[in-house]
């Protein structure tokens, strides 16, 4: 699932393809900058901000790309194309000076902002463990702010914590042994942030461990409930239950919890 961990990957992967690099021919395909080139143009840096990445380039101007649900990059080697049939779906081309092509696909938000304006595009952001501007007691104020809010509510709004996904708040919600819809002020929020933080830097950084929960990468043990619905929780056996998203509503997404190992509080 594309989190703040898959983004921080993912940029390491662009950085080591076109760090440095100019673009010969490219353009965008999608948003408002809809058409306009990219030829000309060399990439300076990427940086991340939770599920947000933004590529900069020496004209002043950086692209700010969000994958959502089904986005995605992929790198093609020079004298190389995307399939045929995936051609429709590209958002952003670049070809580079090396021959290699840059390939944003299927991404729902891609815009042209001037880098000088990044702060003020991203401030409301709450903290990033990813980022060298970690602030754990931020995070913490601002999930105290509102204390009879959902637990999985809390965690999923990226104004509180950025980078959480549905993925990593059903399993921290496990991890602590949280009813996932139990007020956030009743969690100790302060090992709450901490164990968030540890789990998206382990997940970002160390090699088979991405998005590995339970310790164990093997097919179908690596969540401790995330997906698992109708199977057995892997600590103590009980049926995982899931209750459904409502549609357009960011306080109930898809929910998975172990009833036992996560009682609901009377």
């Amino acid at each position: 699932m594309p989190e703040g961990d898959s983004v921080f990957r993912l940029r390491g992967r662009l950085e080591a393809a076109s760090l440095g690099r100019v673009v010969v021919t490219g353009e965008l395909r999608s948003g408002p900058a809809s058409g306009v080139s990219l030829a000309g143009v060399r990439i300076i840096g990427f940086d991340t901000h939770g599920k947000h990445l933004l590529t900069r380039f020496d004209s002043g101007q950086s692209l700010h790309t969000h994958l959502r649900m089904r986005g995605g990059w992929t790198v093609t080697r020079p004298g190389r194309m995307l399939p045929r049939r995936e051609q429709h779906r590209v958002r952003v081309r670049m070809q580079l000076d090396d021959g290699a092509t840059v390939w944003g696909i299927d991404i729902p938000l891609v815009e042209l902002v001037a880098t000088a304006d990044e702060p003020a595009l991203l401030g409301y952001l709450g903290p990033d463990p990813l980022r060298p501007d970690w602030d754990p007691g931020e995070a913490e104020q601002r999930l105290r702010a509102r204390p009879d809010r959902p637990f999985v509510a809390a965690l999923l709004d990226q104004r509180n914590l950025a980078g959480l996904g549905n993925l990593w708040v059903n399993e921290l919600a496990f991890l602590t042994g949280t009813f996932p819809f139990a007020p956030i002020g009743g969690a100790d929020v302060g090992r709450l942030v901490e164990l968030a933080a540890r789990c998206l830097r382990l997940s970002a950084t160390v090699p088979g461990m991405y998005q590995v929960t339970t310790g164990d990468a093997a097919r179908g043990r690596s969540h401790w409930v995330a997906g698992r619905a109708g199977r057995p929780c892997l600590r103590c056996g009980t049926t995982v239950r899931v209750r459904a998203e409502v549609p357009d509503d960011a306080e109930r997404r898809r929910t998975w919890w172990c009833p036992r190992c996560q009682p609901e509080p009377d």
